[in-house]
C-alpha cells in the first residue's frame, strides 16, 4: 500500500446492512449539525442519494432534523421530498424556506408533485402549486382531478410521443431539438391524428435501426392502454402480469394524456405488500413515525375486537367447567389444541390473502385450494395427534386422554386449514378487505372449535 494515500475497505459489507446509511456516518452528520458546520454537513451529504437523506431525516429526531434543514436550506433536493415517509412529510414541507421549497417542487416529474399533494393538509397544497410553473401546476390540478387510487393520480404527464407515420430519423431530430424531453423515459409512444396510442417503441430499438426505418415495424408486441379511472392496483398488477417498463394512459376518448412507468407501479405493489402485512396485525396504516396517540387509536379498535372474540373461546369453556374440574390435566393441555389450530389457520391465512391479492386464488381453483389445506391439515393433525398422544399418555398416565387430544389435535387442524383458505375468500364476496379482518375470525374458529372438540370429547370418554 503507498503511504499517504487511503485505500477503499474491500471488506464485503453484510448482506443485511449492505444498504443501510452508515452510523458513524449518521454520527458526524450530527456533530456537524450540532457545531452548526454548514460547509462539513455539505460535505458529508454530498455523496448520498436521496433516498439515504429521507432515511437519516427520518431515523433523527425532530430537533435534530429541524437543525439539518435549517442549515442544509438551498442544497435540499426535490427527490428527498419524493423519498420522505408520508408521516414526516409535512413536517419537513414546514421547516423549509419557501423558495427552497420552490425550487426542490420545481425538480420533481408532475406525478411526484401529484404523490406529495396527496400526504399533505389541503391548506399546504396552495404553497407547493403556487411553487410550479403555470403549465406544471395545470397538469397537477389536471391529475388531481382524477378519483384518489387512479391511474390518473399515479401518471406523469410528461411523455414523449410521435406520430404513428414517423421514421427513426425523424423521431431522433425531434427529441434532439426538444428542450422539455423528460429526465427519464424509457419508450416513444405512436399516436394516430386523434392521438390515440397505437404502440410503444422503446430507446434501444430507435437507437439501434437505422433513420430511414418506420417507428411502427419497431414497435412492441406487448402493448397495453391503462384508462385514467382506472385503480392504482390493477394498474400494479398490469405491469407485473405483463412486464411492463412503461404504460400510456387515455383519457374517457381514449387520448393520450399521461405515462405510467415501472417504478411508480412498484412504488403501489411494494405498499400493497406493506399495507396486507400491517393489516394481517391488525394494526392498519401504521409507521414509525406516528405518535402514541395516532398508533393507539390504530391498534385499539382491533384489540376490542379481539378481547370480544377472546370472551366467546372463554364461553365455550365455561360450558365445561365441571369436566376441566374432574380431569385437571385438560386445564394444562387446553392451550396446546388452541395455539396448534391457531398457527396452523395463519399459515393457510397468509397464503390465500397473498394469493388473493395476486389474483392467483380465483373461482377456478378454489376448490381445489381448499380440498389441498384440508388434506394438509389432516396429515400435520394426524402426525401431531401421534405425538400429543403419546405425550399425553406418558405424562399424566390416561391412555383415553391421550387419544382425546389427538382426535381434538386433528378436528382442529382440518378446520384450521378451512377457515385460513376459506374466511379470506368469504370476507372478501362481502366487501371486507380479508387482510384486515381475516386473522381475528380465523383465531376466533380455531380457539372455539380447538377448545369445543378437546373438552367435547373429555366430557364423553373421560367421565
Amino acid at each position: 500500500m503507498t503511504p499517504g494515500i487511503d485505500t477503499p475497505d474491500l471488506e464485503k459489507p453484510r448482506e443485511e446492512d449492505a444498504y443501510e446509511i452508515d452510523l458513524d456516518l449518521v454520527a458526524e452528520i450530527l456533530e456537524a449539525v450540532e457545531e452548526e458546520n454548514r460547509d462539513r454537513l455539505i460535505e458529508l451529504m454530498e455523496p448520498l442519494h436521496a433516498a439515504d437523506i429521507a432515511d437519516l431525516l427520518e431515523q433523527i429526531n425532530s430537533f435534530d432534523r429541524a437543525q439539518l434543514i435549517r442549515l442544509y436550506d438551498r442544497e435540499f433536493d426535490g427527490e428527498i421530498l419524493s423519498e420522505l415517509d408520508e408521516g414526516i412529510r409535512e413536517e419537513v414541507v414546514r421547516l423549509l424556506n419557501p423558495d427552497v421549497l420552490a425550487e426542490a417542487v420545481r425538480e420533481l416529474d408532475s406525478d411526484d408533485v401529484v404523490d406529495l399533494l396527496e400526504d399533505l393538509e389541503e391548506s399546504d397544497h396552495e404553497t407547493i402549486l403556487d411553487a410550479l410553473e403555470d403549465a406544471d401546476r395545470v397538469a397537477v390540478e389536471q391529475a388531481l382531478a382524477y378519483p384518489e387510487g387512479s391511474a390518473g393520480r399515479l401518471m406523469q404527464r410528461e411523455v414523449v410521443m410521435a406520430p404513428e407515420h414517423w421514421s427513426v430519423g425523424e423521431v431522433i431530430d425531434f427529441m434532439r431539438g426538444s428542450d422539455d424531453l423528460p429526465d427519464q423515459f424509457y419508450h416513444v409512444v405512436l399516436v394516430d391524428p386523434r392521438l390515440h396510442p397505437v404502440g410503444n417503441v422503446t430507446l434501444g430499438r430507435i437507437m439501434s435501426a437505422r433513420r430511414e426505418v418506420p417507428l411502427s415495424t419497431l414497435a412492441e408486441e406487448t402493448f397495453q392502454i391503462i384508462p385514467a379511472d382506472q385503480d392504482e392496483e390493477d394498474v400494479a398488477y398490469a405491469f407485473n402480469q405483463y412486464h411492463l417498463i412503461s404504460a400510456p394512459v387515455v383519457d374517457a376518448e381514449g387520448r393520450l394524456v399521461g405515462v405510467i412507468t415501472i417504478d411508480d407501479a412498484m412504488i403501489v405493489l411494494d405498499e400493497e405488500h406493506e399495507e396486507d402485512i400491517l393489516r394481517l396485525a391488525g394494526v392498519g396504516e401504521s409507521s414509525l413515525s406516528d405518535t402514541v396517540l395516532e398508533t393507539t387509536r390504530q391498534r385499539l379498535p382491533w384489540l376490542a375486537v379481539n378481547l370480544a372474540t377472546a370472551i366467546l373461546a372463554s364461553l365455550v369453556i365455561s360450558i365445561f367447567e365441571s369436566t376441566i374440574a374432574n380431569v385437571v390435566a385438560l386445564a394444562v393441555l387446553m392451550p396446546i389444541v388452541a395455539s396448534m389450530g391457531g398457527n396452523a389457520g395463519t399459515q393457510s391465512l397468509t397464503v390465500a390473502v397473498r394469493a388473493l391479492a395476486t389474483r392467483d386464488l380465483t373461482g377456478s381453483n378454489l376448490g381445489r385450494v381448499l380440498r389441498r389445506e384440508v388434506l394438509v391439515g389432516l396429515v400435520n393433525g394426524a402426525v401431531f395427534a401421534v405425538v400429543m398422544g403419546i405425550v399425553g399418555h406418558v405424562w399424566f398416565g390416561l391412555p383415553m386422554l391421550g387419544l382425546v387430544i389427538a382426535a381434538a389435535m386433528v378436528v382442529n387442524l382440518v378446520v384450521a386449514g378451512l377457515a385460513g383458505a376459506g374466511i379470506p375468500v368469504l370476507l372478501e364476496k362481502v366487501g371486507i378487505d380479508p387482510a384486515l379482518a381475516s386473522g381475528t375470525f380465523v383465531t376466533t374458529v380455531t380457539d372455539v372449535v380447538g377448545f369445543f372438540a378437546f373438552l367435547g370429547l373429555a366430557s364423553v370418554f373421560l367421565l
